[in-house]
């Protein structure tokens, strides 16, 4: 039985869960007391519950932190937990984000990141935004023992299967769920072709709540890799485009304002700043060639992210409107096809 966020608060947790804290405060030298944890549900998760837990330490005014993160229902069938650890760990032990500290049977303990997740806002702050643009080419040039594959049009189309085998017949009616498959082989089609494209390591969910930042630092963490595989790079930017029409730390966490998308003139910055480096200057024509790229993927975004609010309605009781979520995205899909490819929509 999935853990919920009241009876997590009010104590109630997997004894696996109990037993994994207790183990890690005594190999570190705490006395820890379940009477004087302090526990905080960290808002803004859509397929997990994410909480902070502290404690006191032997040393005079000092705490012991760490995240524990409980899987929503359902996310098995977005992605194959194992391989998503196995990325987990890897990364780990190359410097990128928390490290795994221990496993239970609902979810898993990590380290707590003494950094602060990202707002809706700051990701649109130029300062922000330039770091934003270098960590993710850093991210996107890792050399990952995983398939360099392209993931994205077979996960979309094992999730369009997924949520028609889930769909009252009234949703799938309102999805147009018998006509997606075409868009998504027209997709694939039409951005595919022309201009070979580059293939990275991509995190495929570049929310600000998944990019961590130290203030005194400056420097910028990519959490969550739920989702990561090997991408083309465009896409990975469209997503992270995408995402600036969201804030889910609102009252409506799920509505979307596009007209918060970001503008070209501010497409273009970023993108010129993901290409140069201390040995390139992108050119021009390099870069008006990656903005298009990504204003193309962007539609692949609103058809992944659409099925997944679509499946998400279905299978997880996290407090939000998954299917909102998912109208809005397809929404957007038909809005801008038009515009981007000049094709008739019908």
């Amino acid at each position: 039985m999935a853990v919920k966020t009241k009876e997590f608060m009010e104590g109630i947790w997997p004894k696996e869960l109990m037993d994994l804290l207790y183990c890690l405060a005594s190999n570190w030298g705490d006395a820890m007391d379940k009477s004087i944890l302090k526990i905080n549900h960290l808002s803004g998760a859509m397929t997990n519950e994410v909480y902070t837990i502290s404690w006191p330490t032997e040393v005079p005014n000092s705490s012991r932190t760490v995240l524990v993160r409980i899987y929503g229902e359902g996310v098995d069938l977005f992605f194959d937990r194992e391989e998503e650890i196995r990325t987990f760990k890897c990364l780990s032990t190359r410097g990128y984000g928390p490290k795994l500290l221990g496993q239970f049977l609902q979810g898993r303990v990590e380290e707590f990141i003494h950094a602060r997740t990202l707002s809706a806002t700051d990701l649109r702050d130029p300062t922000v935004s330039a770091l934003i643009a270098a960590k993710l080419k850093e991210f996107h040039n890792l050399d990952m023992p995983a398939s360099k594959k392209i993931i994205l049009w077979d996960r979309m189309r094992k999730w369009l299967q997924e949520a028609k085998n889930l769909c009252s017949a009234e949703h799938a009616r309102e999805f147009h769920l018998d006509n997606i498959e075409k868009e998504i082989a027209f997709l694939e089609k039409s951005i595919s072709q022309g201009n070979p494209q580059k293939i990275g390591f991509c995190h495929n969910d570049l929310q600000y709540g998944n990019i961590m930042i130290d203030d005194n630092t400056r420097y910028i963490t990519i959490i969550d890799y739920e989702y990561a595989s090997y991408n083309p790079v465009a896409y990975d930017i469209a997503n992270h485009f995408c995402e600036m029409a969201a804030n889910y730390h609102t009252d409506t966490p799920h509505v979307l304002e596009y007209s918060k998308y970001p503008g070209l003139e501010e497409r273009q910055r970023f993108i010129r700043q993901y290409l140069n480096d201390a040995d390139h200057e992108a050119r021009d024509t390099e870069i008006d060639q990656l903005v298009d790229d990504v204003e193309k993927y962007t539609l692949a975004n609103h058809i992944f992210w659409g099925l997944w609010g679509i499946i998400s309605g279905y299978v997880n009781h996290i407090e939000f409107d998954y299917m909102e979520y998912a109208r809005q995205r397809f929404e957007q899909y038909w809005l801008r096809k038009h515009g981007i490819f000049n094709v008739k929509v019908k």
